[in-house]
């Protein structure tokens, strides 16, 4: 592996040092030495077992002065004088023992040559590829099938170093630009951020400066407060009374709020007042003109007398006007009938329309002034028990003539004679009108069940 020429300056020196004599091989179960390996073996114990700055002190200490020759002129002459056992080959005989040591004792385990081989493996690929080395050469039973297994071994890893250090040079070269764009990006960082932190500590000192003054104007209205303070309470014991005019002062501005408020307030009730008058004289107005529409109604010419007789019948008139309820009954008294009323549902309950429609002998429904669902229970009722029933459209007194004639239509020849002279109804009409029957909420009531009492 290496070129050994006896020529080069440095064996000169070296051959002085070492004995005339060759070095036999090791026999029985001692370790061989340094000179008792096989002469290939040296250049990979050298190069391997030994770093270069080492092998240069030893060589110095040996040569007796600094030796100012290439790295590999040194390796060459070295591993030329490990032929001969002489005091340079025991100088690194002595290192090669001392700096392996523990492997060596870890060697001294294999009894065989397998075991021997097996050790190898094992210490070599955990990565002490120097320490097996020599601890394998040297072991007593390596014979020459190991010696060719171990120099095998270390001439290809060898090789793959070279192949490994060319990947780790072009890997560091990449590694050394990748470096320079970092460090050239760092360094635009560094620079930003010192501008970024400068920017930070003339904000600090811009808003400590604006402190400090805030709290000088601060300290200088709390004493501007004092001061103040202290005048007013001097003005307040210079003033005698202050107290309580400033109490007096407070109930007439109290006072005086109040009345505002009852101002306001009797602004308004007065134009609700105004507008129920208004409401009030419109209502009375119709009230009035429907009563007069209902007395001409019963003075008209084509109303007959009632020529009816009831018999103490009970006759429920469902519906009609609030204020012509009187002359309902007043009606169907002089022809012997008993009165009963309910609005259709306006004011009065749905249950209480359910125990009229029972009590009743005979019903009349005027569907002008009734809510729907009167009407609807009214209509089921009568159908359901055959109780008499008559449906009128028009809420008159006159209308409530005509139904009652109606139903005793199948009583006409029974009742003739008696009626021919007993009764003889004038219906006077009402000029007064009657406000304890006038009631506009039921009959806003009654619009709004969208009925119609006109």
């Amino acid at each position: 592996m290496c070129d050994h020429a006896t020529n080069q300056p440095l064996a000169e020196h070296l051959g002085k040092l070492s004995h005339t004599v060759e070095a036999t091989p090791s026999t029985g179960s001692r370790r061989r030495r340094l000179w008792n390996l096989p002469h290939r073996c040296h250049c990979p114990v050298i190069g391997v077992c030994l770093p270069i700055d080492v092998l240069k002190r030893i060589v110095t200490k040996a040569v007796g002065k600094e030796v100012l020759v290439e790295d590999y002129v040194v390796h060459t002459s070295v591993v030329s004088e490990c032929r001969l056992r002489g005091h340079l080959t025991e100088m690194l005989q002595a290192e090669l023992e001392r700096r392996f040591s523990k492997t060596i004792n870890k060697f001294k385990a294999a009894k065989t040559i397998e075991e021997l081989a097996l050790l190898w493996k094992q210490v070599f690929e955990s990565g002490d590829v120097a320490g097996a080395l020599w601890a394998g050469l040297t072991h007593p039973r390596c014979d020459e099938h190991m010696d060719e297994l171990i120099y095998s071994n270390i001439h290809m890893y060898q090789h793959y170093a070279v192949e490994m250090l060319q990947a780790d040079s072009t890997n560091l070269e990449l590694l050394f630009k990748e470096n320079a764009v970092l460090t050239k990006e760092l360094g635009k960082v560094q620079e930003r951020s010192t501008r970024m932190l400068a920017d930070r500590n003339s904000e600090i000192k811009r808003l400590n400066a604006q402190l400090m003054q805030l709290r000088a104007e601060s300290l200088a209205k709390d004493s501007r407060l004092a001061f103040l303070s202290e005048d007013m309470g001097a003005l307040k014991a210079s003033i005698p009374g202050l107290d309580a005019a400033i109490l007096l002062q407070k109930k007439v501005e109290q006072m005086t709020a109040r009345q505002a408020e009852l101002e306001r307030q009797n602004r308004e009730l007065r134009q609700k007042l105004a507008s129920a008058t208004k409401s009030l004289d419109v209502l009375s107005g119709e009230s009035s003109s429907q009563l007069k529409t209902d007395a001409a109604a019963r003075m008209e010419p084509g109303v007959s007398p009632v020529t009816v007789y009831l018999q103490q019948k009970t006759v429920l008139c469902v519906g009609g006007r609030s204020g012509s309820i009187a002359n309902y009954r007043d009606l169907v008294e002089r022809v012997g009938g008993r009165f009963a009323h309910h609005d259709g549902g306006l004011e009065d309950s749905q249950s209480v329309l359910d125990a009229s429609l029972v009590a009743a002998d005979l019903v009349i429904c005027q569907t002008g002034c009734i809510s729907h669902n009167a009407y609807w229970k009214v209509k089921d009722f009568c159908k359901r028990t055959g109780k008499r029933c008559v449906f009128v459209e028009n809420p008159s007194a006159s209308s409530l003539v005509r139904g009652l004639e109606q139903i005793s239509d199948h009583d006409t020849g029974l009742i003739q004679e008696h009626n021919a002279a007993a009764l003889q109804v004038d219906f006077k009409p009402q000029t007064e009108f009657d406000t304890a029957s006038f009631n506009p909420i039921g009959e806003q009531y009654g619009k709004r069940k969208k009925t119609s009492c006109n």
